[in-house]
């Protein structure tokens, strides 16, 4: 495994030949390391930017607050716009490629406008094995992802992070809120909220990652397994309806093969679509 030292040294590299990016900046582990490393080599030549809308979720945002306040970067926020468009509105499988061309065509206007020669974002090796059609929209519009261009990994970014001083080097991977919300079926600032309110809710239970699967009127409960047993607790399953029910739902249950990624995409099949990968 190549050293951390090693790794951080062909980022900076990397990023300081661009002399000048601005970061896509979610508050996540993976764009909280690249912004750490962009402004290590090109100090205030970076602009960080956090696209916000209803599927965002709210602890992100304190995330990328405190991370961009802790390392003094010029740090800005901007609508992404998604929801003006219907593709992404009506929830196709690759919802997250009209996201993303919304996000990445404002960022890349606004790099022009200050004279940025590049926009970064976060993806990193492991999301090619994953489906990912926002890269697709990355590529078209020359928005470049240093992670994958240099083989670094999850497991590097974390470490990366530690080495960092970054506050968030263990935060559980957190994808916008429409990933909830299964394939086809519309997407509404109402459903997105009700998801946010009840996995905010969990979380201060003490669940660090949870995910809440919006289904109409159910809402379908995903937890790392060793925290089960929490779960079936009558005074915990309790407080899980009631947070569930009092963010909208009616019905709430409980996922028994517990949280995992990428749970929405069990029900595509790649030899059917494509134009996923």
């Amino acid at each position: 495994m190549p050293s951390v030292q090693l790794k951080q040294s062909e980022l900076i590299a990397s990023l300081k030949e661009m002399q000048g990016v601005l970061v896509a900046f979610s508050g996540g582990v993976d764009s909280s390391v690249l912004l750490a490393a962009a402004h290590e080599a090109l100090g205030d030549s970076v602009v960080a930017v956090t696209g916000t809308s209803a599927a965002f979720p709210a602890h992100d945002l304190e995330s990328a607050i405190k991370v961009s306040s802790q390392l003094e970067v010029h740090w800005v926020t901007l609508a992404s716009g998604e929801f003006e468009d219907p593709n992404y509105r009506s929830n196709p499988p690759n919802r997250c490629y009209f996201c993303k061309k919304s996000l990445f065509t404002k960022l890349t206007r606004m790099a022009a406008e200050k004279c940025i020669p590049f926009v970064v974002e976060g993806s990193n090796a492991d999301d090619l094995s994953d489906i990912r059609p926002g890269l697709a929209a990355a590529s078209e519009l020359g928005v470049r992802s240093p992670f994958i261009e240099l083989g670094i990994d999850k497991a590097m970014i974390r470490r990366l992070a530690q080495s960092f001083g970054l506050p968030n080097w263990d935060k559980p991977s957190s994808p916008c809120l429409a990933s909830r919300i299964p394939y086809g079926d519309q997407i509404t600032p109402e459903r997105l909220s009700r998801i946010d309110r009840s996995e905010s809710c969990l979380r201060g239970m003490g669940f660090r990652q949870v995910r809440v699967r919006d289904h109409g009127t159910l809402a379908r409960v995903e937890v790392m397994p060793e925290d089960m047993k929490l779960c079936l607790d009558l005074q915990y399953r309790q407080k899980i309806v009631g947070a569930c029910q009092d963010a909208g739902y009616t019905f709430v249950t409980l996922d028994l093969r517990g949280y995992r990624t990428g749970a929405m995409n069990e029900v595509l099949d790649r030899r059917e679509t494509p134009h996923l990968d």
